[in-house]
């Protein structure tokens, strides 16, 4: 029951009505006897200054971030933590002692997912995508590994964009280029990961970056899209006999970091899976 002494944590995007993020939280909170609940706000854009003094204003303890607030949300935080901010980008706030500190645990989230499926030092990693998932993942990758690291894009102007920025904030030496050299580049990869939103509802139907025949057996396949649990990308990769990762479990564990943070707490890390797949 919700009572005056119940802390609210809350999700600031615009449209907020498919999330899977209350579903999650709250059957965690649920679970563990704690007393909180985890509410969406829509927050059109003019007005995300306003929500986020809102929220300290009403002693919110904290929320998600989503689309498309993650970069703009930094200019009215008052403390970024330090990988948000070479990311760019925040998607989970916690608000303590009067301030307001924003991170980013969308990297997190795709690293621990793969984490569980296989070992991720000195592999060769391509990731598809050169937007704000893809600056996420990146940052968070090469902040924690000796990885291989190639970055392709529709425009390859925007993966030369990420890569120069990405190299001269980890002094690291990394690739980039368009999607024409995957079919190729793919023979030497250990990794894949896909950061666009190619098909995700209701657009399942988009053709996937890449057929069974072009993708060896040996290559980890993740797609960060969860809806559909299976696209068009993850079916191929069925199909050739690789190992596939549902975007479901960056969700789950970008969750699992927020949750810590906003709690101090470990949370039921099964009960928030489950969550997730009973509501899909």
């Amino acid at each position: 029951m919700i009572t005056g002494k119940t802390k609210i944590i809350g999700l600031f995007g615009n449209p907020v009505g498919h999330s899977l993020s209350p579903a999650m939280h709250n059957a965690a909170f649920n679970y563990e006897k704690m007393d909180y609940v985890y509410v969406p706000f829509n927050v059109k854009p003019e007005y995300l200054k306003e929500a986020t003094q809102g929220a300290f204003a009403l002693n919110i303890r904290g929320y998600n971030v989503t689309i498309p607030h993650k970069t703009r949300i930094i200019d009215y935080l008052p403390e970024v933590d330090p990988t948000a901010a070479l990311i760019g980008a925040v998607n989970t706030v916690k608000i303590q002692d009067g301030v307001s500190k924003g991170y980013n645990t969308d990297g997190i989230g795709a690293i621990k997912a793969i984490e569980e499926i296989t070992p991720i030092s000195n592999k060769k990693v391509i990731i598809l995508g050169a937007g704000g998932a893809s600056r996420a993942v990146s940052f968070q990758l090469l902040s924690s590994y000796e990885v291989e690291l190639l970055i392709l894009n529709r425009t390859p102007e925007k993966a030369f964009e990420l890569k120069s920025d990405l190299e001269s904030n980890l002094k690291t030496t990394l690739s980039a280029g368009g999607f024409e050299l995957l079919v190729k580049e793919i023979e030497s990869a250990d990794i894949l990961i896909n950061t666009t939103p190619r098909g995700m509802h209701p657009h399942e139907d988009d053709e996937p970056f890449l057929k069974a025949r072009d993708i060896p057996s040996h290559v980890v396949v993740n797609d960060l899209v969860y809806n559909p649990l299976e696209t068009g990308l993850i079916k191929e990769a069925s199909k050739a006999g690789a190992t596939t990762i549902s975007g479901l479990k960056m969700l789950l564990y970008q969750g699992v970091e927020a949750f810590k943070i906003w709690t101090g707490q470990e949370p039921p890390v099964d009960i928030m899976e489950k969550a997730l797949y009973d509501f899909l």
